[in-house]
């Protein structure tokens, strides 16, 4: 799919805010709300749209600990990658995951409502994943930035 101007302003206004109403979207890029519901479900379909979702405010809900944890695996097991995937895709507690390039395999992004919880995580379940061979974990103090939203161009 070839995105123009509009298309792109479409994605902007939808990236700062997935819950505008289609006139409000509309209005904001210049079409009529026909069209612009007709750009939206083309978006989508090209699969250019992922989905909507609430962004929810981890410290206010109780999950107070945020850290970032390099994982590097025994890789001279079978299977060793597609193990680890199906391991921590059952960890709730990790709320993204990396293959990276470097001194590790995996990086990790883990959430928990605090240190005593964190520590438990690491012990007792990600420590015991098979050919666990190095964990480094680098608890986060302060965000300066978490926006995750793309960088998109103002005028492609």
């Amino acid at each position: 799919m070839q995105l123009d101007a509009i298309d792109w302003r479409i994605l902007s206004a939808l990236q700062e805010n997935g819950r505008l109403s289609n006139q409000d979207l509309a209005d904001k890029v210049a079409l009529s709300p026909s069209a612009c519901l007709r750009r939206v479900r083309s978006l989508e379909e090209a699969g250019m749209i992922k989905g909507y979702r609430a962004e929810l405010d981890a410290a206010a809900l109780g999950f107070e600990l945020e850290a970032v944890v390099q994982v590097t695996l025994d890789r001279s097991r079978d299977n060793w990658h597609e193990d680890f995937q199906s391991q921590v895709a059952a960890f709730p507690e990790v709320t993204a995951a990396w293959v990276v390039t470097g001194p590790c395999n995996y990086v990790l992004l883990v959430r928990t409502r605090s240190l005593a919880a964190f520590s438990a995580f690491i012990v007792d379940k990600l420590n015991k994943v098979p050919g666990m061979r190095d964990i480094c974990s680098h608890i986060v103090m302060k965000t300066l930035k978490d926006e995750r939203r793309l960088p998109l161009p103002e005028r492609p």
